[in-house]
C-alpha cells in the first residue's frame, strides 16, 4: 500500500512539474509547451486520480454508498431521531 501511495505522489508531482514547465516555455516553444501541459493533465486526471480512488476505496463496501430503498429508509430514520432529540 505504501508503494501505491508513493507512486501516486510521484505521478502527481511529475504532472504538476510538467504543467508548470509547459506554462513557463509557452512563449518560446508553444508546441512543446502544449504537449507538456496536456501530458501533465492526462497524468493527473487519467492516471493519478483513478489510482487514488482505487487506493482510497480499497476494503470498503460499495453497497454502503449506493442510493437504494434500504439506505433511504436508514437516512430517513436517522433524520427522525435527530429531529426528536432537538
Amino acid at each position: 500500500m505504501k508503494i501505491l501511495k508513493f507512486l501516486i505522489l510521484l505521478i502527481v508531482l511529475g504532472s504538476l512539474v510538467s504543467i508548470i514547465y509547459g506554462f513557463t516555455i509557452l512563449e518560446r516553444e508553444p508546441d512543446t509547451a502544449n504537449k507538456c501541459i496536456g501530458g501533465g493533465t492526462v497524468g493527473l486526471f487519467l492516471i493519478a486520480m483513478p489510482l487514488f480512488l482505487f487506493a482510497a476505496s480499497k476494503g470498503k463496501n460499495i453497497k454502503d454508498y449506493m442510493l437504494n430503498e434500504e439506505n433511504i429508509r436508514k437516512m430517513q430514520e436517522k433524520n427522525r431521531r435527530k429531529n426528536k432529540n432537538q
